[in-house]
Parts: C-alpha cells; structure tokens; sequence
C-alpha cells in the first residue's frame, strides 16, 4: 500500500474585496485519517477544502500537501496528489458511466490529452471499488441520485490520488443511500490508505464515521479534535446555533444529538458569551 499523505493549512486568510471567508485558519489532517468539517453555510467549510485542492490560492498563509507547498504546484500535479469530489454535476446526456468515470484520468493523460497505457487498470478498479461496474456500459443520466453519486466517487478514485476531499457528499440523498456513500467512504479510505476530508452538514454523519471533527464558524476554527471531544451542547450552540442535548450510543459510543430548537440572534449570543 502506498504512503499515506498529510495535509497543513498553516495560517490561512482567503477572501473577495469586502467579505473575507477564512481569517487566520490552522489545520492538521494527519497520513490516512477520516476528517469532517463543519459550521453553518457560509462559514468557509467549501472554500477551505478548494484550497486543499490546490483550486483557490491563499491570501496569506499556506497549504502543505505532503509537505509540499501547493502554491508551488501546478493545477495538473496537485490533481495527481488530490481528489476533490464537489457537491454535485449535471449529468451529461449519453455520457456512460466508464466514460465519467475515465474523466478521472485527466490528470494523467499524455500529449494532446491521450489516455495512456495502464489508464484502463485504474478505471476498472475505481469501478469495481465503488460496486459500479455493472453499470459501466449505462447513460448516467439513467441513473438514481444515489448511484450517481458513487459514480461521481468512483470518477474521484480514478484519479489514483492519495488524498481524498469530498464537499457534501451525502447532499440530496435519501437516508439509505447517505449511509451508503459514508460507509463506502470509511471502506475506501482503509483500503487504500487514503486521506480524507468531508464537509458534512449532519453532525450525526460527522460523529459517526470522522476520526476528527474540525469546526468552523465565520471563517476560523474553533474545535478540533475526536468527536467524543468536540461534539458537546456549547459546539451546538456556538457553532450551528441550536440548543440541545448530546448523548452516546449504546453500542458505538460515540456522541449522539438531540437538538431542541433554533437559537434566536440573542439566544446565541448569551449562549457563546
């Protein structure tokens, strides 16, 4: 299995001309661990991952993949380290499932953007690891919002990277396929050793399935660490602004919520102050 690899965002400010989105952001992900961000939208979470991406360059600070700094990269050697998986894509019409997930191997592709040879191995794979392959000869679009979505990851897998970012991944779908898309996550990354970053808006998800939880709220991170640690009723207040309860799961362990209700503007500021 190839080495995992580990990413530090080292003092990070990024915005656009009056509304910063990232003011002074710290983050370790350490080789191989399962990572979810979360805050309420707006508070930098899609942004901070574009930036692990090697998509968006700081304002100031920097971001270390392996130890390389990725403002030093270009787009295409950044794509042959990370993944990123985004929230979504329209399906193209009478576009197969092989065919996305081949899309995956742009990053790898020879003079005039020519698929080289052993492009073929990885695909197959990035199919199989997904259980997608018998739908490989299938029109995308044909296919439920579910089993698009485990496409979309195996188009991710096909980019052979050793880091892994996906950005909502469980948006739109049903319970059932949720569950799904997070357990075959949690199976990929122990299969191959991957790093990954998950921005998830359910905390439950988070809790059960992220070895750390990193939260942000308006722009900077204020918790970091397992979820047994973090999830507490002041991270429900102070960053999702909820008053609530949080227990454990009898068999697992690990922090279950039980939020109340919505906290009102002033509710949320005595509640953080």
């Amino acid at each position: 299995m190839t080495e995992s690899v580990g990413i530090h965002v080292e003092g990070v400010h990024f915005g656009y001309p009056a509304r910063p989105v990232l003011q002074g952001v710290d983050m370790t992900v350490r080789p191989g661990e399962l990572t979810a961000l979360i805050g309420l939208n707006g508070c930098g979470k899609s942004t901070l991952l574009r930036l692990a991406a090697g998509l968006l360059r700081p304002d100031r600070g920097r971001v270390l993949l392996g130890g390389d700094d990725l403002a030093r990269l270009s787009r295409r050697a950044t794509a042959r380290r990370v993944a990123l998986l985004h929230q979504s894509a329209p399906a193209v019409p009478g576009m197969t499932v092989r065919h996305l997930v081949r899309q995956g191997r742009y990053a790898a592709r020879g003079p005039l953007g020519m698929l080289r040879e052993g492009d073929d191995p990885v695909v197959d794979r990035a199919l199989r690891d997904v259980g997608v392959e018998r739908w490989a000869d299938r029109d995308v679009d044909a296919l439920s919002g579910g089993e698009r979505q485990r496409v979309r990851l195996a188009m991710a897998l096909a980019q052979d990277t050793r880091v892994l970012l996906l950005d909502e991944p469980t948006t739109y779908l049903d319970l059932h396929h949720q569950l799904d898309v997070l357990q075959t996550v949690v199976r990929l990354r122990e299969e191959r050793g991957l790093t990954v970053v998950m921005v998830l808006h359910d905390l439950a998800h988070a809790a059960r399935f992220a070895e750390r939880i990193v939260a942000l709220r308006d722009g900077r991170v204020v918790a970091d660490g397992p979820p047994k640690e973090v999830v507490t009723p002041g991270l429900l207040a102070d960053v999702l602004r909820v008053s609530g309860r949080v227990g454990r799961d009898p068999e697992g362990g690990w922090p279950v919520c039980y939020p109340d209700h919505p906290l009102a503007v002033l509710e949320y500021e005595n509640q953080i102050h």
